[in-house]
This record gives structure tokens, sequence and C-alpha cells, in this order.
């Protein structure tokens, strides 16, 4: 992840480096109507796979992360609970990569 992210300074928040990563919804709504799908292409391709993959293990093998997608599975279809974790995952990478810290699941999922 690090190799396609490149040097972290160039996004200058998670939720740059989030849609980057393609880990963020890329809908435009208009009083509850679809108006487009807004650079749905735009980002790297790789690093939305390495995140899903990433958020795939992670609900496996971590208790707290896979309550939060049971909760979010629970209301919603099982591939948007599956990004919502990549998206967690994705800015908890970015601060990780920022900050050079080691990945802390109670920060990340409390």
């Amino acid at each position: 992840m690090a190799l396609e992210t490149g040097t972290i300074a160039r996004f200058p928040d998670a939720g740059h480096y989030a849609s980057y990563a393609r880990c963020v919804g890329a809908d435009k709504i208009s009083n509850g109507k679809s108006k487009g799908r807004n650079n749905r292409k735009n980002g790297n391709r790789y690093l939305v796979l390495a995140f899903m993959q990433a958020a795939h293990m992670a609900i496996i093998w971590e208790p707290k992360i896979k309550r939060f997608y049971q909760k979010k599975s629970a209301k919603s279809h099982l591939m948007v609970a599956k990004k919502a974790v990549a998206g967690k995952l994705t800015r908890a990478v970015y601060y990780m990569l920022k900050n050079e810290e080691r990945f802390d699941v109670n920060r990340a999922f409390s």
C-alpha cells in the first residue's frame, strides 16, 4: 500500500487519500435523486483492491472490526458494509503513514 501511495505528504487530509484509493462514494445526489457518478474511475485501482482485501481479512480476524461490519451489513448490503470497513482502514493507513505509528484498532473502530 505504501508503494502504491507514494509520499503521503501529497495528500492534505485523510479524505483526499480515501478518495484517491477509491474507498469513498462518488455519487451526486440532489433531492434524493441520482445526478451522476462523479469521477468514479479516478484514483488508484490497485489501492482499492488492496484495501478491500485488507477489509476482508480484518473482518475475519479482528472482533471489533467484525462487530462494525455486522452492524453495517444489517442495515445495508454486504459490499457496502465491506467498503465502509475499507474506508475506515484507508483513513487509519493515512494516519499511520503520516505519523509513523502502528495500527490501533481502538482508535480506528471505536
